[in-house]
């Protein structure tokens, strides 16, 4: 039964949560998606793109992976797909269709809006390539601000959502005792040729390419903060010998099961998350 040390933080959430009886708030529906290119130093293996989320934002200072909330828009449109339909993507997901449609959506969404990388082609073989220049940021800021949705913006540049890029990893939901809390679905794609991603989203204070080991190695020793999802996830991924193993290795896993962290409060005040 794998444990983790708790921020005390999070542990003085969870000590008011129980002590004061309190109900648990639902869990919103969110996605977010490790971003991955291979090593740039020439070694063997592959880095994941990492960013550290603003003091002022949930769960404030920890290394996460672009992501966030599944909007109501996400839903209701009508999303052209390269890739798996809807009706496939909740088999997978155990989802309906539409609420699967939504998952995906927002995957999509949130790294366009969060780290400037758009998955989608022309074509099913194609991936649009350098996004960052005035006229695409032009688009992506009417998408933060919900001037455009992201099926209008795409359908206006004549792009189809590239679903097939995205490869459903795990689906991790918030401990109970949490103010926030989500129920976000994991997933992994490799970062388009020709695209870059880069901090426009205001939302990180820091942003880095990292080997998952490298990343685990300073989480262990204090240097960067991470919460058990950001951990494990980092430890399957990297278990990868590269980029090529990752869709086998995607494929054999069970994204629609939640896992649920929880906190163990100790006699003598210290405490841990908990994977059951």
């Amino acid at each position: 039964m794998p444990s983790f040390a708790a921020p005390e933080s999070i542990i003085e959430h969870a000590r008011r949560f129980y002590a004061e009886g309190a109900v648990p708030v639902p869990a919103r529906p969110a996605a977010t998606v490790l971003l991955l290119r291979p090593d740039q130093s020439g070694r063997e293996g592959f880095e994941v793109y990492v960013l550290r989320r603003a003091a002022t934002m949930t769960f404030g200072g920890m290394y996460a992976f672009p992501g966030g909330s599944v909007d109501p828009g996400d839903s209701q449109i009508r999303l052209d797909l390269s890739g798996p339909e809807p009706a496939q993507w909740g088999k997978r997901l155990g989802l309906p269709a539409g609420q699967a449609q939504a998952v995906v959506c927002a995957a999509a969404r949130e790294v366009f809006e969060e780290a400037g990388v758009l998955l989608a082609g022309p074509h099913p073989e194609a991936v649009v390539g350098d996004v960052s220049g005035d006229e695409w940021e032009v688009a992506r800021q009417a998408l933060v601000t919900r001037r455009t949705g992201f099926a209008d913006l795409l359908r206006d540049c004549r792009l189809a959502l590239r679903s097939d890029l995205l490869l459903p990893w795990s689906r991790w939901v918030t401990p109970e005792f949490e103010p926030r809390r989500f129920d976000t679905y994991f997933f992994v794609a490799l970062l388009p040729a020709g695209q870059r991603p880069r901090d426009v989203s205001g939302e990180a204070d820091h942003t880095m390419w990292i080997r998952p080991a490298d990343a685990l190695a300073r989480a262990e020793a204090g240097g960067i903060a991470m919460l058990p999802p950001t951990v494990i996830t980092l430890a399957e991924v990297g278990a990868c010998p590269d980029l090529a193993a990752l869709p086998a290795a995607a494929a054999g896993r069970d994204p629609a099961r939640p896992i649920m962290p929880r906190v163990e409060l100790a006699p003598d005040g210290s405490a841990r998350f908990v994977l059951d």
